[in-house]
C-alpha cells in the first residue's frame, strides 16, 4: 500500500474512530466535504497546512496522520534513527548531565565541529549529522556548567545551536516529542548565552512548533511580539543586517500562519513586510542559521499560495520569474540551503500533481532528493507525492517506481 493511501486511510480511520461523518469533519477542519473525500481516496495530497487543520479536528498529533516516524526500507538501513534513545537521554539530563569518562575538549574545537554540525543540518543531511550529536552536546554541557562569565555564555550559545540541530533532526524524522524538547532546551541555553538574537531565535523555533501543530492564535502572539523585539533592539532605529534577517524570517512565519489561517490580505501584508527587509538587505543571508533574503522571500511566496490551495497561482509566479531570467521557470540562484531548496521542489512537485502535471511533479522531486537526499527521503510530503504519482501511473513507468521504493513508499 502507498503512503499516499496510508495518509489518507489514516485520516479516514481517524474521522471513523471520532464517530464523524465527512462533512462534519471537513466543517471543523476547514476544507470541503468533496476535497476532504479526495484526501481519503488518495487523489489528492493533503499540504501541511491541512494536515495540521485535521489533526486538530481529530485531537491526534500530525504525525498520526503522516506516520512518523518512518522505520522502514531506507530508514532503517541508514540506522539514523540509532541515535534518538542517546539524545533523550541527554535532553532529559540537560542541567544534570553524566559524567564524560574524560575531560571535554577545548571550547574553540567544540565550536568548530558545531559550525560543521550546522552546515550539516542546513544541507539537510541529517545522517552524517545524527552520529555527532550525542557526544557534542555532552560535552558543551559540561563547559558550560562548568566555565564561568564570558566562556560560559559562548558555550551557552553554542549549546543552543547543538539544540537547534537536534531539534531539526528529531523533526525531520518525525520524533515530534523529541523535538518539541529540543526547543525548550533552545530557550534554555539561549537565555544563558547573553545574546538577544538567540533568544529571539529561540522563540521563533517555539513559534514555527505551533504554527505545524495549527495552534495559530498562539504562534502570531509569539511571532508577532518577536517582530517588535527585534525592532527594540536596533539602536536609533538602525537595524543590523541579522536584526533584519531575523525580523525578515518572523514575517515570513507569520505570512505562511496567515495563509494557513485562511487569512490571505494578512498574509499578503506579511509578505509584503518580509520583502521590505529583504530589500534592505539585498542578498541572500544566513544569520542565525536562518535563510533569509529575496530567494527565500519567492520561496515561501511560493509556499504560501500552495498552503493557500492557489497551485495554479503558484505555478504561475514560477513562469514569471523565469521570463525575468529568460526561462521557462525560475530558477533558485547558487549558495541557498540545500534543505530550503530540496522543500521548494518538494512543495512544487504537490503543486503539480494537483495541476495534472505528473511528468513536471516527477521532474521536482528527482532535484529534491539530487540536492538533499536526506531531507527528501524522510519529508512525508515527497513520500505522499511520489506514492500518488505511482497510483495514477497507468503505463507503470519502472522510474516512478524506482524512485518510490528509494523514498521507502
Amino acid at each position: 500500500m502507498s503512503t499516499a493511501q496510508h495518509v489518507g486511510t489514516r485520516i479516514r480511520e481517524l474521522r471513523k474512530i471520532r464517530k464523524m461523518t465527512v462533512r462534519q469533519l471537513a466543517a471543523k477542519a476547514a476544507v470541503s466535504a468533496s476535497t476532504l473525500q479526495k484526501y481519503e481516496s488518495g487523489d489528492r495530497n493533503p499540504p501541511a497546512g491541512a494536515i495540521a487543520q485535521l489533526a486538530q479536528a481529530l485531537h491526534v498529533g500530525p504525525d498520526k496522520i503522516t506516520g512518523q516516524p518512518y522505520m522502514n526500507g531506507a530508514e532503517s538501513e541508514d540506522q539514523v534513527q540509532a541515535v534518538i534513545p542517546e539524545l533523550r537521554r541527554i535532553l532529559l539530563t540537560f542541567d544534570n548531565p553524566d559524567g564524560l569518562g574524560a575531560a571535554p575538549r577545548p571550547l574553540r574545537v567544540l565550536a568548530a565541529e558545531m559550525e560543521h554540525v550546522a552546515r550539516l543540518r542546513q544541507d539537510g543531511r541529517y545522517v552524517p549529522m545524527g552520529p555527532l550529536l550525542p557526544r557534542l552536546l555532552s560535552e558543551l554541557t559540561h563547559v558550560a556548567l562548568d566555565s564561568r562569565g564570558r566562556e560560559q555564555q559562548q558555550a551557552f550559545w553554542w549549546l543552543a545551536r547543538g539544540y537547534r540541530a537536534t531539534n531539526s533532526l528529531a523533526h525531520k524524522l518525525g520524533y515530534h516529542d523529541l523535538s518539541l524538547t529540543a526547543i525548550e532546551r533552545v530557550r534554555w541555553a539561549a537565555d544563558r548565552s547573553g545574546d538577544s538574537l538567540m533568544q529571539v531565535t529561540a522563540a521563533y523555533l517555539k513559534a514555527g512548533a505551533m504554527v505545524r501543530l495549527g495552534t495559530f492564535a498562539s504562534a502570531r502572539r509569539v511571532l508577532e511580539g518577536l517582530a517588535d523585539e527585534v525592532e527594540r533592539l536596533g539602536s536609533e532605529g538602525s537595524m543590523s543586517d541579522a536584526q533584519l534577517a531575523i525580523q525578515g524570517a518572523v514575517y515570513l512565519k507569520l505570512a505562511i500562519l496567515e495563509a494557513r489561517d485562511g487569512r490571505p490580505a494578512r498574509a499578503q501584508q506579511r509578505l509584503a513586510e518580509a520583502r521590505a527587509c529583504s530589500a534592505l538587505l539585498r542578498s541572500d543571508t544566513e544569520h542565525y542559521e536562518m535563510s533569509f533574503g529575496p530567494t527565500n522571500v519567492r520561496i515561501h511566496e511560493v509556499a504560501m499560495l500552495i498552503d493557500s490551495g492557489d497551485n495554479g497561482r503558484a505555478l504561475a509566479k514560477l513562469r514569471e520569474w523565469g521570463a525575468e531570467q529568460g526561462r521557462d521557470e525560475w530558477g533558485l540562484p547558487d549558495g541557498i540551503a540545500a534543505e530550503r531548496v530540496s522543500h521548494h521542489h518538494i512543495d512544487v512537485a504537490a503543486a503539480r500533481v494537483a495541476e495534472g502535471d505528473r511528468a513536471g511533479a516527477h521532474q521536482d522531486l528527482l532535484k529534491a532528493r539530487r540536492i538533499a537526499p536526506n531531507h527528501s527521503r524522510f519529508h512525508p510530503t515527497l513520500r505522499s507525492t511520489a506514492a500518488t504519482l505511482v497510483r495514477l501511473d497507468r503505463g507503470q513507468d519502472d522510474a516512478v517506481a524506482g524512485f518510490a521504493r528509494w523514498a521507502g513508499v
